[in-house]
């Protein structure tokens, strides 16, 4: 139980440090949470900076993702693995670093499966190229690379009530996180609607 509590607690803390936000202040530009979508994760940073400043983002948040997945096999049995990870997806969703206004925990949660699943992670990547080059809204995309990760993640640390349950959580959880681009998306069909809908 020490080693679970503390394994997820340092993957909270590493899901704290946002990249995007750090490496504005260091290029003296406004905070990326101030523009476009609010979200101050890679598709923002690419907007609001260019590729080679969102890859260099991309890089950093698998990076440190990846750590905290290794800490976890290190320490933790596989069934524990997946809670871990949602605590993961938690700092980056509310990070104690920033003021509690965080990312959506895409492409941390990405990073984290990589070491516990890599075929699967791979194949979440082409996924979302794939979904995007077709749909064009990164968060659908973002919707099927998770299902794609939680898949790997159950397979790779098993069919126990805590593995499932701890994956179904952390991907019910991101797409909560992605509520306001849910909202916008349906926005239209449902106006849309309400106007059919006839007036007493």
């Amino acid at each position: 139980m020490i080693a679970f509590l503390a394994t997820s607690i340092f993957a909270y803390l590493a899901g704290s440090v946002n990249f995007a936000i750090i490496a504005f202040r260091l290029k003296g530009s406004k905070d990326p949470r101030s523009e476009f979508s609010g979200n101050p994760g890679v598709v923002n940073v690419y907007r609001q900076a260019g590729l080679s400043w969102a890859s260099m983002v991309l890089a950093l948040e698998i990076a440190k993702a990846m750590i905290a997945s290794i800490t976890a096999l290190c320490f933790l049995e596989p069934e524990q693995i997946p809670l871990t990870g949602l605590a993961l997806v938690a700092g980056n969703r509310f990070p104690c670093f920033h003021q509690f206004r965080g990312g959506k925990g895409v492409a941390g949660y990405l990073g984290y499966s990589i070491v516990i699943s890599p075929m699967f992670a791979a194949l979440s990547a082409a996924v979302w190229v794939a979904v995007y080059a077709v749909a064009r809204i990164p968060f659908i995309a973002s919707f099927f690379t998770v299902a794609v990760i939680a898949a790997g993640m159950v397979m790779s640390c098993g069919y126990s009530f805590m593995a499932v349950g701890g994956t179904l959580a952390t991907v019910a959880f991101i797409v909560y996180n992605h509520k306001v681009n849910i909202k916008s998306l349906l926005a239209p069909a449902l106006e849309k609607t309400q106007s059919s809908v006839p007036t007493q």
